[in-house]
């Protein structure tokens, strides 16, 4: 009995089971009060509203409580999220998951809302539980696998970035330190014109005033306009080349080529998470058509009937 309604619990707060009316109910509820939270957290900004600022603030305590209740919930059906992890282990990859984390945080500053500035500055955090809106589709999975599948790339892009940032800070202190004492005191400030420079392609408060640190900096700008679209252009590859694969993957499963498995009635593994499902049959999902529309897979996703789901099998 207590392990149905734990898997009662799990299956309507878990984003994805669109078929379960109290599990749709409860992802349009939890989204409104995001919504609401980070309307809160905006308005609360405006001096002109602080006549209403009582109201704003039930408003946030009511929907923070609402997050509280809700992480408490995820902690609690952890373990059926992460069916191979013992219960510690299934908590533990919770916690330190980014919805995990980012749940926490976003509570944290419930406990000190007149407390330490560094506590008041998590509550920006809560605007990262807007991506919790965007699980009803495949784009956050897209930007997740698009970052994964061009991590070297984009790792070697950025230590590029890196070095031209230290080699430009260090050469304009060199050059500009003796002249501007007070402006370029040291090397970081040498990293924040550099910054600036690159980035707004501007000087902002601070810039070289002699011949050679003017020189140098319009070589920094030209560079860096170069060397700063490089991780620009392989993010957007990345995701035409994600799209294609799954726009190719489509097709090959309209016309058979591929293996799929089709959640219907009397299929076992309709309601299960993929993770469980991958253990089970030694496969890895490639993808999940719902809807005619191509679900790139990940752990929160549970499988529905009427899905289609492209798998590549393992080697045994």
């Amino acid at each position: 009995m207590k392990k149905s309604r734990k898997k009662r619990i799990f299956n309507i707060i878990q984003i994805g089971q669109k078929s379960d009316f109290l599990s749709r109910f409860f992802d349009i509820f939890i989204s409104i009060a995001i919504v609401t939270n980070i309307t809160v957290l905006f308005l609360s900004t405006f001096d002109e509203l602080s006549s209403i600022g009582g109201i704003l603030d039930i408003l946030e305590i009511l929907t923070l409580s609402i997050f509280i209740i809700e992480y408490a919930l995820r902690l609690y059906t952890s373990d059926l999220l992460y069916p191979d992890s013992t219960r510690v282990g299934a908590l533990l990859k919770f916690i330190f998951s980014f919805d995990g984390i980012v749940d926490f945080l976003t509570i944290l500053p419930f406990f000190y809302l007149t407390g330490f500035a560094a506590l008041r500055l998590l509550r920006v955090v809560r605007i990262f539980r807007l991506f919790r809106l965007n699980s009803y589709y495949d784009s956050f999975n897209v930007i997740t696998t698009v970052l994964k599948d061009k991590k070297n790339q984009i790792l070697s892009s950025l230590f590029i970035i890196v070095v031209m940032i230290l080699f430009s800070s260090l050469g304009i202190y060199s050059v500009e330190h003796d002249v501007q004492p007070d402006v370029y005191k040291n090397a970081f400030s040498g990293i924040w014109w550099c910054v600036n420079t690159i980035f707004t392609v501007g000087f902002g408060d601070i810039y070289p005033i002699t011949i050679l640190g003017q020189i140098l900096s319009i070589i920094i700008v030209i560079l860096g306009a170069g060397v700063i679209a490089i991780p620009t252009g392989i993010i957007s590859a990345g995701f035409v080349e994600n799209y294609q694969s799954m726009q190719k993957a489509e097709a090959r499963v309209r016309a058979k080529k591929i293996p799929t498995l089709l959640m219907d009635d009397p299929c076992p593994y309709s309601g299960s998470n993929i993770y469980s499902v991958e253990k089970s049959l030694n496969i890895q999902i490639v993808a999940i058509i719902r809807n005619s529309n191509v679900i790139i897979p990940s752990g929160r996703v549970i499988l529905e009937k009427d899905d289609i789901v492209i798998y590549h099998p393992l080697a045994n």
